[in-house]
């Protein structure tokens, strides 16, 4: 690991979302980038900028605090989850405790300023994602919920089809809390914003700083799409990073660009300059993703320090990127299931291992801190 990364603490059980009173943008502001400018430097304006929204009617405030169901549909998939405030008062003293469970390392630098951020806005400007295998009752009351006509919906400036449920009925909501109580939750997205959350929460202790906006995703119901990011690794050649790849073990096959895609998958990665091709076998990856096997065992073969590292969320753009002096490294998918078991027995991916899709956009839900 990174020696300027740090595992965030771990949030425990019971695994609690809270009611809030929602602050959202207009339906037609909804994923319109010009909208960003609500949230934009100065951070300290935020609030003030954001209540004239509201009094020009960009924006409005829930009438009422309630749980949402929040329902968006993006390139044919429809993801469904729970927004509310999430409790993070609470550390977990062992790993039976923990209800909220991050998969990466974070920099703590970027989780300050991420922090600072939020208290000038006076906001929690998008819910972190939160994925779990929630229990047949908790489907059911959703579901039940879902069945009545949706207290808003529309189509957003980005494509996304929004459909939200707004939750307020005691008994339903003292349900769901029973419900929750025991889950744990992989975090899919927003590591720095939740390690944001507890270092605010610690500095402002029994204050609303106590709970981070989050939504809450079925993976068994509609589950986020999980794929693979990509790398390209710039003063690399290509010959240093096959060589590497079979000092550490694997088989590797030179290939052509078709074969060599094609094999992409579970069991391999792809080495390219964009002219020559590898199919890379690790062997047994039942109990390591792809993506820690690349870091863990290749990378650190190739230069002290260790070489830098580009991202890329798809193939295309990996290859687009990749050249004699800078190979790619095609990665397949992980699977959600590898992913929690490496988590859950104390393990961690490296640094953007994961990309869960879709997200959803930016001013749909939103928390305000001060009361509003």
């Amino acid at each position: 690991m990174d020696s300027a990364t740090i595992v965030p603490p771990y949030v425990a059980k019971p695994l609690e979302l809270l009611p809030f009173r929602a602050v959202m943008l207009a339906p037609e502001r909804v994923g319109d980038p010009a909208s960003a400018r609500a949230l934009a430097r100065p951070y300290r304006d935020v609030a003030t900028r954001l209540t004239q929204w509201i009094q020009h009617g960009r924006a409005s405030t829930d009438n009422a605090a309630a749980l949402y169901v929040h329902e968006y549909t993006s390139g044919g998939l429809t993801v469904r989850g729970l927004v509310g405030a999430l409790r993070v008062s609470e550390r977990a003293a062992s790993p039976s405790d923990r209800a909220v469970w991050p998969h990466e390392a974070i920099h703590p630098e970027q989780a300050g300023e991420l922090a600072d951020r939020m208290a000038q806005m006076e906001l929690n400007p998008a819910p972190i994602l939160l994925v779990h295998h929630g229990p047949d009752a908790l489907r059911e009351v959703l579901g039940e919920v879902t069945r009545a006509q949706p207290d808003w919906r529309y189509l957003d400036k980005t494509g996304q089809r929004q459909r939200i449920w707004a939750v307020r009925d005691t008994e339903r909501l003292d349900t769901i809390a029973t419900l929750l109580a025991t889950s744990r939750c992989l975090i899919a997205d927003g590591h720095h914003r939740y390690a944001a959350y507890l270092r605010l929460q610690e500095q402002h202790p029994g204050t609303a700083w106590d709970a981070g906006l989050a939504m809450l995703v079925d993976q068994h119901d509609t589950p986020l799409f999980l794929g693979a990011i990509h790398r390209t690794l710039p003063g690399i050649s290509l010959m240093q990073l096959a060589e590497a790849a079979r000092g550490a073990g694997a088989d590797v096959a030179e290939l052509g660009r078709a074969r060599a895609l094609g094999a992409l998958d579970s069991t391999h990665l792809v080495l390219t300059d964009a002219a020559t091709w590898y199919a890379v076998a690790p062997g047994d990856l039942s109990r390591q993703a792809a993506v820690s096997w690349l870091h863990d065992h290749v990378l650190v073969r190739l230069a002290d320090p260790l070489p830098r590292v580009e991202y890329h969320h798809s193939v295309d753009e990996a290859l687009a990127a990749s050249s004699a002096t800078t190979p790619g490294v095609l990665l397949p998918s992980p699977d959600f299931e590898q992913v929690r078991s490496i988590v859950e027995s104390g393990g961690l991916l490296p640094e953007k291992a994961t990309s869960f899709q879709p997200k959803p956009s930016l001013g749909v839900l939103m928390r305000p801190m001060n009361g509003a």
